[in-house]
């Protein structure tokens, strides 16, 4: 009897001993979280409570001026400004709105001019359009641009002068218009191509303005027919010749391969 409540003894106390590294375990774990975090489910580690950011192996109260909020970061300062508001050293100051402006980011921390206004400084004022101008939405520059058939001369705009033979076009430079097809810019005006007989016009607005016809040939201002040897057939461009399989071109002729070569 005395040696089995002995056995008893002896296994229990070994129960108690094995079971004392993980209860200390445990409680080292438990102890490695400060105050004001809370463990992760996965993966192990901490994160610091809302309100509380992480400084070596702690969590310290974010500490925020008025009128900002908590931004869950554990960079930076962990608050921002509420909208309305700039940083302004490590405080939150309003922003100040001029007339004809509003707020116009996100954050809330800085403004734009009104439609038909401009920015100078720190305040708002009016873009003046001209007569026959409209505003362009545009921040830079002059803020607006002519109607069709009007062009900018210093703070106006003025008619368009559109010569005989062209028409108004919407991207043409300071001209604000185009010669008409057949029609190309001389000095201001617009004077016809000279298309020789047996040619066509280009619609190019460089070189000469036109092209021969297929079997003919540029001779200065002319076009000329080509002339076709015997045996020849005209080329891929249509304004010279070459030979037909198997003669060969030799001079303005075809002939024969030497059959000894």
């Amino acid at each position: 009897m005395k040696a089995t409540v002995s056995v008893i003894f002896s296994l229990a106390f070994l129960a108690a001993f094995a079971g004392a590294p993980s209860a200390a375990c445990a409680q080292s774990g438990k102890a490695a979280i400060p105050d004001h975090a809370t463990a992760r489910d996965y993966g192990g580690g901490w994160d610091c409570d809302h309100g509380y950011q992480k400084q070596d192996a702690t969590c310290v109260a974010v500490r925020m001026p008025a009128n900002a909020y908590l931004s869950g970061s554990d960079y930076g300062p962990g608050w921002k400004c509420t909208h309305g508001f700039r940083l302004d050293g490590g405080a939150c100051v309003q922003v100040e709105l001029p007339e004809h402006a509003y707020l116009n980011s996100t954050a809330g921390d800085q403004w734009s001019c009104n439609r038909g206004y401009r920015q100078e400084g720190e305040s708002c004022v009016g873009i003046q359009v001209p007569e026959h101008g409209y505003l362009t939405g545009n921040a830079t520059g002059s803020g607006w641009s002519c109607d069709r058939g009007y062009q900018a001369h210093g703070g106006d705009c003025v008619p368009v002068a559109v010569p005989a033979n062209a028409y108004l076009a919407f991207s043409t430079g300071n001209a604000g218009w185009k010669c008409d097809r057949g029609f190309r810019e001389v000095d201001g005006r617009c004077d016809p191509v000279a298309v020789p007989e047996q040619g066509y016009l280009t619609g190019a607005s460089y070189g000469k303005g036109w092209e021969c016809n297929r079997g003919y040939r540029q001779d200065r201002s002319t076009c000329v027919a080509v002339e076709l040897p015997e045996n020849a057939h005209l080329d891929f461009a249509g304004d010279d010749w070459e030979c037909n399989a198997p003669y060969r071109k030799r001079h303005n002729a075809c002939v024969q391969p030497d059959s000894s070569q």
